[in-house]
């Protein structure tokens, strides 16, 4: 039997997480082990859903900086988004996983329309669901994509999987050496000492819905399962959900 403490999680994941150490674009090997990992969750009969961002392929953000329209340059990053959930479910279906991707754009020759009741009964059925597109509007990261979804579908915890970093520090530890981990911190907190878990839209999201966020390290292999199944990983923010 499960000792979970989790029933359903949404898992965030940026896309430089899908690059691995290539460090731009989509790495077959890191996505396999990432896919590997949410089957093991899924055997431990918790609902997953995966939120993914666009930063391999594209920045909005970076775009816009260079003088394109930033709504333009959000949708482009949008659509990568869509690009890095099929490479997601593609390494699902190839161990036998079953999982549906559904987009905030509609664009029904890949994936589904994203319809909160639809997204929930695929859980019920042991699918996993992907969400693309972001919210479908430009100015909004997929961070506050990962804390509206988990809100919509009943989520108890949204996993925060990141690239080279344990969990928040109250500096950046790769130019401070004494930079200190938090074991816990409350949402007010982040928001107070700006510190760069996921932008302020996010966190009020999740504050005012009491969604507790783990940030972990998703590099090591087994880190995610172990975050799905409520062990002490990381940097927990805010209380789980009563």
């Amino acid at each position: 039997m499960s000792t979970a403490n989790y029933h359903r999680v949404v898992l965030k994941l940026s896309g430089e997480s899908l690059a691995g150490d290539q460090g731009f674009g989509i790495n077959p090997v890191v996505v396999e082990d990432i896919a590997i990992q949410i089957k093991k969750i899924r055997e431990h009969n918790i609902d997953c859903a995966v939120v993914v961002g666009g930063g391999n392929i594209w920045r909005g953000l970076a775009g816009s900086a260079k003088g394109m329209d930033r709504a333009t340059a959000d949708y482009m990053g949008m659509l990568a988004t869509v690009m890095n959930a099929l490479a997601v479910q593609d390494a699902l279906e190839k161990i036998h996983v079953a999982s549906r991707v559904q987009s905030a754009i509609e664009m029904r020759a890949v994936a589904e329309p994203y319809i909160r009741r639809k997204a929930i009964r695929h859980m019920e059925k042991g699918r996993v669901v992907i969400f693309a597109a972001g919210t479908g509007n430009p100015y909004f990261s997929t961070d506050t994509t990962a804390a509206l979804r988990a809100a919509e579908i009943e989520a108890d915890v949204i996993l925060m999987g990141k690239k080279n970093t344990d969990g928040v520090y109250d500096s950046d530890p790769n130019k401070n050496p004494n930079a200190k981990m938090f074991d816990k911190l409350e949402y007010i907190e982040v928001l107070q000492r700006g510190l760069q878990v996921m932008d302020s839209t996010a966190t009020s999201l999740c504050m005012d819905n009491n969604i507790p966020i783990v940030v972990f390290n998703i590099d090591p292999h087994e880190n995610l399962v172990r975050a799905a199944l409520g062990e002490e990983i990381g940097t927990t923010i805010g209380g789980r959900k009563k």
